[in-house]
């Protein structure tokens, strides 16, 4: 049976001044013009190869990363802050973002050396990116139920099979695929393997996914006898399962997965003004409180991350509150608030509360829905 702990975390003095420092950094990009916020788009969602690049100069990705491979040797309390600072300024983190959170730390800790030096001060300098290959058409959000499948051949591995969602593939260098190289057992999480994908090689077709506003962020990807060679596997053949649970824990945890609509929060605070009724100052009080909360849960696991812990139902619970609360802020304020959400209108709020409407079912659905999110929780409390 697991317990809940969420141990409170002391920001050190280092992450404090690092948090003021990429504050100022971001203050003066937005004045030289070198990338706008979008209030109507969350910062993973805005691709910006320039300010990736611009990052990877200041030594803003791969912050935790030994310096041989390209990183800063900074602590994982360093990279949340600077994470934090990113998405509340609505900066375009959608080329870094991926690797920066979580496929460059599988690549660091489970990859072969070849991967290790010939990606991450690639990632690490703003000119590699990377997209996450692990849902599939018929298997939804319960991952053991994966059906690509990996064969072994001369030097490595053929790959047949299709994954969909995989945010900003079109864009990306590569990305890591949860593929089944060896039969269905009744220990169902067996035989399965994550592999490094070039998404420049022969062998697969990304077929595009165009949101409900229109936008193009995910694709299909079909794999048709890819092959990758032996040392492009995380891990060993067969633990997929173990490395693809600690990455979901790197990537629910973290505060995109409760900031998405964050411009939407701030500036609906500012519209409703200094002198809000009573019913808009509950919902604002109530929502500047959920937040505080999500944000010491989600710091509290950068610490256990930071002390070498595996906090995957941690992950999930913040993942399942974060997602809820990011959905509902439009929701709440498009009846606190006069106009009428619209996209292509002539107001500037209509258009970015019309926008973020129509993203918000997708909040919940994202790095696993809320269902397996539960179960993962119940089981984890012992109560399934």
């Amino acid at each position: 049976m697991h317990s809940f702990r969420f141990p409170p975390v002391e920001m050190p003095p280092q992450a404090q001044a690092l948090r003021m420092e990429v504050r100022q950094f971001l203050a003066d990009e937005i004045e030289k013009g070198s990338f706008t916020p979008k209030p109507n788009c969350s910062s993973f969602g805005l691709f910006d190869q320039k300010f990736t690049k611009l990052c990877g100069e200041r030594g803003y990705i791969g912050m935790t990363w030994p310096k041989k491979y390209g990183g800063g040797e900074r602590s994982v309390l360093e990279h949340f802050v600077t994470m934090e600072e990113m998405l509340a300024a609505g900066a375009p983190i959608g080329g870094h973002g991926v690797a920066d959170r979580q496929s460059g730390h599988q690549i660091l800790r489970h990859g072969s050396e070849r991967a290790r030096q010939s990606l991450l001060p690639r990632i690490a300098a703003g000119e590699c990116y990377f997209a996450i290959g692990m849902s599939e058409p018929d298997a939804g959000s319960d991952l053991a139920a994966v059906s690509t499948r990996g064969t072994r051949v001369d030097g490595g591995w053929s790959i047949t099979g299709t994954k969909v969602w995989t945010s900003h593939s079109h864009r990306a260098h590569y990305l890591i695929a949860l593929v089944r190289t060896a039969p269905k057992a009744e220990d169902r999480h067996a035989g399965l393997t994550q592999f490094i994908i070039d998404l420049s090689q022969p062998g697969l077709t990304l077929r595009p996914i165009y949101d409900l506003y229109g936008g193009h962020n995910f694709n299909e990807v079909v794999f048709d006898q890819y092959f990758v060679p032996d040392d492009m596997i995380i891990g060993e053949a067969g633990e997929g399962w173990k490395m693809v649970t600690g990455e979901l824990a790197l990537e629910r945890s973290a505060p995109d997965r409760f900031l998405s609509t964050y411009q939407l929060l701030t500036e609906s605070i500012r519209q409703i003004g200094a002198h809000p009724d009573d019913r808009s100052a509950n919902e604002i009080g109530r929502f500047v409180a959920h937040l505080a909360t999500l944000r010491r849960m989600s710091g509290s696991i950068a610490g256990m991350i930071e002390r070498g812990d595996r906090p995957s139902v941690e992950a999930a619970c913040v993942k399942d509150l974060g997602t809820a609360f990011e959905r509902e802020i439009p929701d709440t304020f498009r009846h606190l608030l006069p106009g009428e959400p619209r996209i292509g209108g002539s107001d500037a709020y209509d258009e970015m509360i019309g926008t973020a409407i129509l993203r918000a079912p997708s909040f919940t659905i994202r790095g696993g829905t809320r269902e397996i999110l539960r179960g993962m929780i119940a089981r984890g409390l012992g109560l399934r």
